[in-house]
């Protein structure tokens, strides 16, 4: 079958079983790999039109007033699909609306064969940043000119289908040979198409790039080129030729402008290092921090020989400084130099994993299937293994753990599998890297746990270090959950499960006695079953300690800092006894692990399945020291605890905590001592142009480190208006509802003014949810896309595009949306924060620093509280400016600014800017005028 029909369907929303209806058909038609027919309509819907679909598609009420009904044009749709497959962007959507029309219209439905290019694109195109057609067409450069017009959408499906085939086309082998065992699982009908370029393949020419060994196709992994480079420039020279007029940064960028303060940082940053110096330097938003401090971090590794670290708080600012920044760099300076990536081993695929998973017969659901899919496929395309490139599916995610270097039992140098080992190519690129790219979090790890995970260096360039302590305090501390626990047993299993004791034993038949297989399925049992018991008891235990209580972290969880001493003694020793009894039956199944392997080395036990076993009873052992640190030993005013619950989650959900509440020795001792130069940046360091505390909390006042705020180039006092309304409800006096509803009323109001464009960053996920379904109440025709963290679908990174994608949003974040959210230019025009950034007094780690603080005879809140908050203000500030030329109002619902004593910190660390107290009836008008 070689004709393939294209469809793509406008409509008046997403349910075609309730009242939504078609309101545009494009249909395209392809044979023997040429569109050769098309057609399209307008259909009347017998409804109204919503006007965010008018402004989505440009249909109005008028374009479809004269168009025909559906049952009109039926059949001559349904003739077009005769003896063809049936391709659309997601084909449930597309043939489920088609289906209902049709059924409505007393017609068959239709049965073709389908084949989804959404589908089809994430396994052929794993790499793709989204998989949306407007996006996916960027990404693979095919012409869009009317995107959500159906016969623009249909054409260039059409065209993304014949893309598909050509890579098709392109696979190895073996790869297809994969693919073509998993097509039963999914969606799409595309055995014949999988085979048809199986059985091609043999005519096509073999890719040097890409290697076989035992069934997996994969990209070859290059190390990096090295040189030994000599510099023949002084440092000033290497920055004038970069920075000055007519310098490489002005003839690469179309729209260079010269900051003073780019030059300053860069000079800062090499005086540290040439000094031996730790330094703290403050970069305000538009300094263009990443390339000041690349610049003399490449001039001193590559002049010096030295290696140089640099930190950012997310793997996402990894990839943008080795994608974005790098490749600017080698334009910019006249020699070459060696950068590497490195993350954690859970972000590298195995081959080897995946080999053994791939012999096993396959547990699959559909999620599973499209991951390992998508898997095979970018293999041949991947030089790193990092998982971070490719979008999976949900459940996929947990797929991978099984097959991520973090599960490789042991490291063995003679393997074969270790010269195919993407974890240990990263390691080895960035032991020959002038500059190795890191996280906070792997850069903590390596501090903490010594073993080799970065190579040697004694300067480092920590980026974002106002999280800095946050990330040293999470990983210096204790994390456990159910989840965790639950997962390693089920990847144990009993001998009659298909998991790892079980398939040790098939390479071993009739070697372990019945009476060890019985012994440890009822250790396995029993201890699945005290730990599901405890988890469930500590969950009741917080609930109705916490009952009534509306406060949440970050992510909806509830959240209880507990203290041995100060709880219900009486449930405190059930738990105790609870623990000790967990910790009995884990061990008892260390134990089981034990024997098991005792018995069968004695049968010249496989050194790989010996490792497994002994990497299992290590994994079981760390949950029983947590478990005793938590509960059974005595606490430390040095540290804190806590558990979290998932409300309305599985009642054995909770989480369980523990950090230092002071970790500025800790750093000073194992870190800032023993390195030569430690560089932190970041655009929020200081508190009324002071580094006191950010010095107080890193041990760093005994270090004397250079210190340097650079000043914005921004006119922020042209640029931004700061309007506070003086007529709010207060919720101190308990009218929490009452203040909800007057931000609400707020946001519309300024939405009209901006046209949305607006972004409400909220310091309570309970507060946004309220006033999400409050806004929807308020909101007629739903006249805003409005785009919710934590209700809307979708990562921090998916919820911004879709809030770029329509005219009018708005869109409404916590925690994370405070930072690291650039959205330039006419994207966003208004920023409303509805509460200062003061984390709740009950939250744990807040609770504990502060009592910590209170034993010393320091002020918690001047010292901690309050220069915590204006750090966070700050960041929420600025995600308005991002370019000279933005221009917008911060709105901030809160008058504390200006009515409390402490006000005046938040004022006084952010650029001045003009600033308005007045009623909100008049700071509509000002604001309406400003635009």
């Amino acid at each position: 079958m070689q004709r393939y029909v294209v469809i793509d369907l406008e409509t008046t929303g997403n349910t075609p079983a309730k009242t939504d209806k078609i309101i545009e058909v494009g249909i395209v038609v392809i044979e023997q790999d040429t569109i050769v027919d098309s057609y399209s309509t307008l259909l009347h819907p017998n409804k109204e039109i919503p006007a965010f679909i008018t402004n989505l598609t440009g249909i109005s009420n008028e374009d479809v007033a004269d168009a025909p009904l559906f049952e009109n044009i039926a059949d001559e749709v349904t003739a077009m699909f005769e003896n063809s497959y049936l391709i659309a962007h997601n084909v449930p959507f597309d043939l489920g609306f088609l289906n209902e029309e049709l059924t409505k219209s007393n017609r068959k439905k239709l049965k073709n064969p389908v084949l989804d290019t959404v589908e089809l694109a994430r396994i052929l195109f794993p790499s793709a940043p989204s998989f949306k057609l407007n996006q996916l067409t960027d990404y693979l450069q095919i012409n869009h000119e009317n995107p959500h017009r159906a016969l623009s959408d249909a054409f260039v499906t059409a065209k993304l289908f014949l893309k598909l085939k050509e890579k098709l086309a392109s696979l190895p082998y073996e790869t297809l040979e994969q693919l073509l065992r998993l097509e039963k699982w999914l969606k799409s009908d595309a055995y014949a198409l999988f085979n048809y370029y199986k059985e091609q393949n043999v005519f096509v020419e073999k890719n040097d790039e890409i290697a076989i060994y035992q069934g997996l196709a994969y990209r070859c992994m290059n190390n990096l080129e090295k040189e030994d480079n000599v510099i023949d420039l002084s440092f000033g020279d290497y920055l004038d030729s970069i920075y000055e007029s007519n310098g490489s940064l002005e003839k690469n960028l179309s729209f260079y402008e010269k900051r003073a303060g780019q030059r300053e940082m860069s000079e800062m940053i090499l005086d540290a290092f040439q000094t031996r110096q730790h330094a703290l330097i403050e970069a305000e938003t538009g300094t263009g921090k990443s390339l000041a401090y690349l610049l003399p971090a490449i001039y001193d590794a590559v002049s010096t020989h030295k290696r140089v670290v640099i930190s950012t708080y997310t793997t996402q600012l990894q990839t943008q400084l080795l994608e974005e920044e790098i490749p600017l760099i080698r334009r910019l300076i006249p020699f070459p130099f060696r950068v590497a990536l490195l993350k954690g081993k859970g972000h590298y695929i195995s081959l080897e994993k995946l080999h053994q998973e791939l012999l096993e017969p396959l547990q699959i659901n559909y999620d599973i299937a499209l991951t390992v899919a998508m898997l095979l496929v970018w293999l041949t395309e991947t030089e790193t293994g990092d998982i971070d490139d490719i979008q999976l599916p949900s459940s996929g995610y947990l797929f991978f753990r099984r097959i991520s270097a973090d599960m490789e039992e042991g490291v063995d140098p003679s393997s074969q599998w270790f010269y195919r080992s993407h974890y240990q190519y990263a390691k080895k690129r960035a032991q020959q890297a002038h500059i190795v790219i890191t996280n906070h979090a792997l850069l903590c790890t390596d501090i903490f746990h010594p073993s080799s995970l970065l190579p040697v260096y004694e300067r480092a360039i920590i980026d974002e270090a106002h999280h800095f302590e946050a990330t040293v305090s999470k990983h210096y501390g204790l994390k456990l959950d159910y989840m965790h626990m639950h997962y390693t047993f089920n990847q144990l299993g009993r001998t009659d499960e298909q998991k790892l004791v079980h398939t040790i034993l098939s390479h071993y038949p009739s070697e372990l006695s019945k009476e060890t297989k019985v012994l440890w399925n009822k250790l396995l049992d029993d201890t699945r079953y005290e730990t599901d018991d405890l988890f469930r008891y500590l969950f009741q235990y917080v609930s109705k300690v916490r009952k009534g209580d509306k406060s949440f972290s970050d992510i909806g969880r509830t959240q209880y800092r507990f203290e041995a001493n100060k709880e219900d003694q009486n449930k405190w020793t059930v738990i105790k006894e609870m623990v000790s009894r967990v910790c009995l039956h884990l061990r008892d199944l260390v134990h089981g692990l034990v024997m098991i392997e005792a018995e069968l080395r004695v049968n010249q036990l496989h050194q790989e399945d010996k490792e497994k076993l002994l990497a299992s009873a290590e994994r079981l052992q760390v949950f029983i020291d947590q478990l005793e640190q938590f509960f059974l030993v005595e606490d430390s005013v040095q540290e804190v605890k806590w558990m979290e619950i998932e409300a309305y989650g599985a009642k054995n959900a909770v989480y369980l905590y523990s950090e230092p509440t002071d970790i500025a020795n800790l750093l000073t001792d194992v870190f800032f001592s023993v390195k030569e130069s430690i560089v932190l940046t970041s655009a929020t360091l200081t508190m009324e142009n002071s580094f006191q505390y950010i010095m107080e909390r890193l041990g760093l006042q005994t270090e004397n480190p250079l210190t340097k705020k650079i000043v914005s180039p921004f006119s922020y006092a042209d640029q931004v208006q700061l309007m506070v309304p003086n007529d709010f409800p207060t919720i101190t006096s308990g009218h929490i509802d009452d203040f909800i509803h007057a931000t609400c009323e707020a946001v519309l109001s300024l939405a009209e003014i901006t046209n949305g464009r607006m972004l409400v960053l909220f310091t309570s996920y309970d507060m946004l949810r309220r006033s999400h379904s409050l806004l929807k109440e308020l909101m007629e025709n739903e006249t805003y896309a409005l785009i919710a963290q934590g209700i809307s679908s979708g990562s921090r990174e998916r919820l911004k595009k879709n809030f770029q994608t329509f005219d009018r949003a708005i869109l409404l974040g916590t925690s994370s949306f405070w930072e690291g959210v650039d959205i330039p230019g006419e994207d966003l025009s208004c920023l409303v924060i509805v509460r200062l950034p003061f984390q709740p007094p009950d939250h744990p780690v807040l609770e504990a620093k502060s009592n910590f603080l209170k034993e010393q005879g320091k002020n918690p809140f001047m010292q901690y509280a309050l220069p915590n908050a204006v750090i966070r203000f700050k960041q929420g500030f600025g995600r308005l400016i991002r370019s000279s030329s933005d221009r917008g109002i911060v709105f901030i619902c809160d008058a504390r600014i200006v009515t409390a004593r402490y006000g005046k910190y938040f004022i006084r660390s952010i650029p001045k800017v003009p600033l308005f107290f007045d009623t909100t009836h008049d700071l509509m008008i000002r604001a309406e005028k400003w635009f």
